[in-house]
């Protein structure tokens, strides 16, 4: 195999985020996530004290989403709510851009919005990746075309201080033409945009779109180090039944649609 399972089950933060999830889901989402050996769980910020009891001594890191999944909290708000986290037991924190001042232009605010949180959680210790929301930035923004945009937030979140730019949230629904919703989340030519847009200080992760192994793969050759993720037991399940297979052959599919 080009990867080995460490390799890929330490890409995947392992998410729990649906707003219907029950305490007892939550719980079994921990339990399956320090079985498979991921490299984190993505909790909703009330159950990161509880996350953080039921992996303690796994492995597994916590990781808290903030300002999610819109971005329109107040920049103190997000702040106090990464303090909070990381008091929890959060070693990570995924927030959101407001994206509203970032279409207006208004990049002073953006950075600043997101320095706060950075500040916040690295003085507790704890790692941030900052979510673009991809799928509603298709025209671009404040005079810049789509991939200038993406460009320009990958600059003031790397000046910010963020440890990972990340795709989606996963629930960027945008209404289709027929009025339903619907969303792309992670792309093959965004991943590959955002890690040639920062440093190699800032790592890239994708959300939404990777339900198999071989998309799992796709965004590893890609460059990106996370990948947010529902199908984690399928994913990995997949790995070793090509381990035993003895199939060295797992190249890397394209990266679907929806799905976080």
């Amino acid at each position: 195999m080009k990867y080995s399972y460490s390799d890929l089950a330490k890409m995947i933060d392992h998410s729990l985020l649906h707003p219907t999830m029950t305490d007892a889901d939550l719980e079994a989402g921990c339990r399956l996530a320090a079985q498979y050996q991921v490299a984190s769980v993505c909790i909703k910020p009330y159950a990161v004290k509880q996350a953080a009891e039921w992996l303690r001594g796994s492995g597994v890191l916590v990781g808290c989403v903030i300002g999610f999944p819109h971005g329109n909290s107040a920049t103190e708000s997000k702040r106090y709510e990464t303090e909070l986290a990381c008091k929890d037991g959060a070693n990570e924190i995924d927030m959101v851009v407001n994206l509203g001042k970032a279409l207006s232009g208004d990049w002073g605010y953006v950075e600043a919005d997101v320095k706060a949180v950075c500040d916040e959680a690295h003085k507790h210790g704890a790692k941030v990746k900052v979510i673009f929301e991809n799928d509603y930035l298709a025209n671009g923004g404040a005079g810049l075309s789509s991939d200038d945009f993406k460009r320009k937030l990958c600059e003031v979140c790397e000046r910010a201080g963020a440890d990972w730019v990340k795709t989606s949230t996963g629930y960027g629904f945008v209404k289709q033409a027929d009025g339903c919703y619907n969303y792309k989340g992670a792309t093959e030519h965004d991943l590959a945009l955002m890690r040639a847009s920062c440093s190699p200080k800032v790592q890239v992760k994708a959300a939404g779109g990777v339900r198999d192994l071989d998309g799992l793969i796709k965004v590893r050759d890609l460059g990106g180090s996370r990948c947010g993720a529902t199908a984690t037991a399928a994913m990995m399940d997949e790995f070793r039944r090509r381990e035993a297979a003895g199939d060295d052959g797992a190249v890397a599919g394209k990266i679907g649609a929806g799905g976080y």
